[in-house]
C-alpha cells in the first residue's frame, strides 16, 4: 500500500510541475521574524518555485513539505559530519529519523553532507559521511543521492576557465569524492557568486559580465566563449574535475545570487538583473560552453532577507522579506515553446 502511495504521489508531482524547469532557491532560517513553514511552503507554490534547499533537517519545514510536490535538497549539519563518518549506527538513526518518516510525500532530490567544508578541518569527514548515508539509505531501499557541496575557494586556478584546477589544499579531498559521485551517477554542488568575484575586482570585471548582461564574447577561452561570469565561474569547475579524472560528473548549483543592499554593489536594481537575467539564461537550456545544451540545476541565494546573519550583504541576499513581499520581481513563469 506505501509503494501504490508513493506512486501515486510521484505521478501526481510530475503532473503538476509548471516551475521553471531548472530553478529552485534556498531556504534559509536565521531569522527570527520569518513566516512559518507552512505560510512558506505556500508562498513558494503560489510562485511556481519547484525546487529548495534547507540547510539542516528542520523537522517543521519536512512537515510542511510533505505532499507539497516540491523537490528538496536536504542538508546535514556539517557538525554532524565526524560522527556520520565514523559511526554507521549513526548515519542510520540520521536516516530513519530525517528522511524515513517524509519519504513517501516528500520529493527528495539530493542529501548533501555538509556545505563548505572543504578544504578546512572538517573536510576529512565528508567522504565518510556520504558513504555511511548511502548505506543507510541503501539498506532502506532508499535512492536519493548523497553528496556534499564546495564553494569555488576550491578551485586554486579558475582563469580562463579551461585552466581550472582544484587546490592543493582541496585535490586531497575532492578527487576520491569525485570519484565516488561518479560511480554512483550522483552531481557535486557548488556555490557560484559572481557578485563575490565581482565586488573584489571590479577594475578587471565588467558589470554587465557579472550580471549576465552580455550578448557579446568577454572572454575567449581557446575555442569557447564566455558572455558571462556565471558560465566562466561553472566550467572552471567542470575543467577541474576533467584534471581528477571525472569529466562526465555533473554539477548542481547549489546557491548563486545578488544581495540588494549592504554594499555599494548590492543594489535593488543589480541583484533583481542577475536573478531574472540568470533565471532566463537557465531556463533557455543553452548550458554552458562547455557543457552546452545541458541544463544548469540552480538554486537562488535566498528567499527571505534573514536578520540574524552577519551585518551586511549577508542580510539581503532574500527575493522576499519576512513579511513575504517582494524585494524585488522574479519572473518564474514557464517560457512557453
Amino acid at each position: 500500500m506505501q509503494r501504490l502511495c508513493v506512486l501515486l504521489f510521484v505521478f501526481a508531482c510530475v503532473t503538476l510541475s509548471s516551475g521553471v524547469d531548472g530553478i529552485g532557491v534556498n531556504y534559509g532560517l536565521l531569522g527570527n521574524n520569518l513566516p512559518p513553514p507552512a505560510q512558506v511552503i505556500n508562498l513558494l507554490k503560489s510562485r511556481n518555485f519547484q525546487k529548495i534547499r534547507i540547510f539542516d533537517p528542520n523537522p517543521d519545514v519536512l512537515k510542511a513539505l510533505e505532499g507539497s510536490c516540491i523537490s528538496l535538497i536536504l542538508g546535514v549539519r556539517n557538525e554532524d559530519l565526524q560522527q556520520l563518518a565514523s559511526d554507521l549506527t549513526f548515519a542510520t538513526n540520521w536516516v530513519n529519523t530525517n528522511v524515513v518518516p517524509h519519504v513517501s510525500f516528500v520529493n527528495f532530490a539530493y542529501i548533501s553532507a555538509g556545505n563548505e567544508v572543504i578544504p578546512g578541518q572538517l573536510a576529512t569527514f565528508v567522504l565518510g559521511a556520504m558513504q555511511n548515508l548511502d548505506m543507510a539509505l541503501k539498506a532502506h531501499n532508499i535512492n536519493i543521492p548523497v553528496t556534499t557541496t564546495v564553494s569555488l575557494q576550491v578551485l586554486g586556478t579558475s582563469y580562463p576557465p579551461s585552466n581550472g584546477s582544484f587546490s592543493e589544499d582541496s585535490i586531497q579531498f575532492l578527487q576520491p569524492i569525485a570519484q565516488f559521485l561518479a560511480t554512483k551517477q550522483y552531481p557535486l554542488l557548488a556555490d557560484v557568486y559572481p557578485y563575490f568575484a565581482y565586488a573584489s575586482n571590479p577594475d578587471q570585471i565588467q558589470l554587465d559580465y557579472a550580471l549576465i548582461k552580455n550578448t557579446g564574447a568577454i572572454v575567449v577561452d581557446g575555442d569557447l566563449r564566455y558572455n558571462n561570469l556565471f558560465d566562466a565561474m561553472v566550467d572552471a569547475l567542470y575543467a577541474a574535475l576533467e584534471k581528477v579524472g571525472q569529466p562526465g560528473l555533473d554539477v548542481v548549483v547549489s546557491e548563486t545570487g545578488w544581495p540588494s543592499g549592504g554594499d555599494v554593489y548590492a543594489t535593488i536594481d543589480n541583484a533583481h538583473t542577475y536573478v531574472n537575467n540568470l533565471i532566463a539564461h537557465v531556463a533557455s537550456g543553452k548550458g554552458t560552453p562547455r557543457k552546452p545544451g545541458k541544463v544548469v540545476e540552480t538554486y537562488i541565494f535566498a528567499l527571505f532577507n534573514e536578520n540574524q546573519k552577519p551585518v551586511g550583504t549577508e542580510q539581503n541576499f532574500g527575493l522576499f522579506y519576512p513579511n513575504m513581499t517582494e524585494v524585488y520581481h522574479v519572473n518564474l513563469t514557464p517560457m512557453k515553446n
